[in-house]
């Protein structure tokens, strides 16, 4: 269960992360309820994961696929550079991400 709420986490990272851009600095009522919410949903589910997750490999993660899939949206639906290297790092997040995930072990 401590790995589905730091994936679920992560995803709410990405969401509050793109959400940030449509406050407008926070000057939008909904966006701005919408991404608050996010942000405290994946706060509290990364806090519940990293009761059994080491913080390293926990926070790594989380922060890994919010970069990643941050990327990623950004790239698809905000017309974001398309470029190969670009892509390229993304690839090597994600694989760093899977090794953390793999290196834990059973430990969580």
């Amino acid at each position: 269960m401590a790995w589905t709420n730091l994936i679920i986490a992560g995803l709410l990272e990405i969401g509050w992360a793109v959400g940030l851009k449509y406050t407008e600095g926070f000057s939008r009522l909904w966006p701005s309820v919408v991404t608050i919410g996010a942000m405290i949903a994946s706060f509290a589910l990364l806090a519940q994961a990293l009761k059994t997750i080491p913080i390293g490999t926990g926070y790594a993660v989380w922060t890994g696929i919010g970069a990643a899939g941050t990327a990623l949206v950004g790239m698809a639906f905000l017309g974001e550079s398309r470029e190969v290297l670009r892509i390229v790092c993304i690839v090597l997040i994600v694989a760093g991400v899977l090794g953390l995930r793999f290196a834990a072990g059973d430990r969580a």
